[in-house]
């Protein structure tokens, strides 16, 4: 059987384009040094341990059956609301604790394992990419903008448009596979007995002992890590030579135009064309813009939302052993953007008159991204993260039980009429 013929333009465009960087790389060398220095820097003060112990925490709990036992759990809210299995309130709790590509990893080994299909892992992938509270709170309300109670609007923005994506991509592919039958309510008698068969059904299809899976855990999430580390100095060295080259100015011109139709400060274009590569830097810069507020937070919003090329090179590497497309990906990523940028001007007053100055100790510092603090500061992110993935399973577990009453009572008004 003849090899699929690559397409010649692609090929061509490719090559040169990486040529062409690779001789600028050269010429400009020292440039390209510090921006490797300041992105390993990032990854090692901030991203390793932020991410690390839940990519381990999850292949163990993935190895045990939990995953499975809360699937059966989740199934009435998850399958109703968003289309996607009960295992996916697990991917998207984890990816509202850890944040990029946490969920990523964890829609790749579900679907290695069978637990969802492509298209449950396409719609899945689409709503559970977020950003974690530590960096919204932290990074940009208080390091960028000096303005702890930003962290409440950006964060509600962020997390709102996250469910309205889910809601907007249930429709996706959905006459492309086999209709599920409906699941019965959950608080039905025998739920419990399921869970627990499935738990046990998935420990029996891992068979690892826990010494391995430990093993094979740590091994595993070091090397994804080392991965994420390579994309984000790959993005930073080639973000610094866009701009030490003067291309960066040709690659605005689209956004200026965008930004003058939206009526959007032109202060922010340089932001946004940082942030659709990187989004540290583009919030960074949109911060220091010097554009009205509720403008800079709007662009801020969309940065978040679409989190850079930078994060999407780390996606699509995860998802690379698996027949997940990253078409709806992108198509998500965008509009995720836009619903985030229409809910920051939607809760701009009332949380800003609500909330005032409050924010979560750990980030009342300007000086939280200080080396200094990096220690403190990451031992508290960790015990926030771990407290919103407990408010997130409460949070699931309470609309898990409404949907399955309802479906109860719709049951019994049916049979009484």
């Amino acid at each position: 059987m003849a090899e699929h013929e690559p397409n010649r333009i692609a090929v061509v465009m490719t090559g040169f384009t990486m040529l062409l960087l690779t001789i600028a790389l050269i010429v400009f060398s020292e440039h390209g040094y510090h921006a490797t220095v300041g992105a390993l820097k990032l990854f090692f003060e901030v991203v390793l341990p932020s991410l690390l112990p839940f990519f381990i925490l999850s292949d163990i709990l993935l190895s045990t059956g939990m995953v499975h036992y809360l699937g059966v759990y989740f199934e009435p809210l998850m399958r109703p609301l968003f289309n996607v299995p009960g295992v996916g309130s697990f991917v998207f709790t984890m990816g509202l604790a850890a944040g990029y590509p946490m969920d990523a990893v964890l829609t790749a080994k579900f679907r290695k394992q069978g637990l969802c299909s492509k298209y449950e892992g396409e719609r899945l992938l689409a709503f559970s990419n977020s950003a974690d509270p530590l960096f919204i709170y932290g990074a940009v309300a208080v390091g960028m903008f000096g303005q702890p109670a930003l962290g409440a609007i950006l964060a509600m923005a962020h997390y709102a448009s996250v469910l309205m994506v889910g809601l907007t991509f249930r429709f996706y592919a959905r006459k492309k596979e086999p209709k599920h039958g409906g699941e019965p309510g959950i608080v039905v008698r025998g739920i419990h007995k399921r869970a627990l068969e499935a738990m046990m059904r998935g420990r029996q299809e891992d068979g690892r002992r826990f010494g391995k899976v430990v093993n094979e855990a740590i091994s595993e999430s070091i090397g994804t890590l080392f991965m994420i580390m390579s994309f984000i100095v790959l993005f930073a060295v080639l973000l610094k030579v866009l701009s030490v080259t003067g291309l960066l100015a040709v690659v605005s011109m689209p956004f200026a135009a965008l930004f003058h139709v939206v009526g959007l400060s032109p202060r922010l274009v340089p932001a946004a064309v940082k942030g659709f590569f990187e989004i540290d830097l583009g919030s960074a810069a949109a911060a220091q813009a010097g554009a009205p507020i509720l403008q800079s937070l709007v662009v801020v919003s969309g940065i978040i939302a679409w989190s850079g090329l930078s994060v999407h090179g780390q996606v699509a590497s995860v998802l690379a052993d698996t027949d997940i497309s990253m078409k709806p990906y992108f198509v998500a990523r965008a509009l995720h953007a836009v619903y985030a940028g229409v809910m920051t001007i939607v809760f701009f007053r009332p949380v800003e008159a609500l909330v005032g100055q409050g924010t979560f100790p750990v980030f009342s510092t300007a000086g939280y991204m200080g080396p200094t603090l990096v220690g403190p500061m990451m031992g508290e992110a960790f015990h926030w993260s771990l407290l919103l993935v407990g408010v997130s399973m409460m949070g699931l577990a309470l609309g898990a039980l409404s949907v399955g009453a309802l479906r109860i009572l719709r049951r019994g008004w049916l049979s009484w009429r």
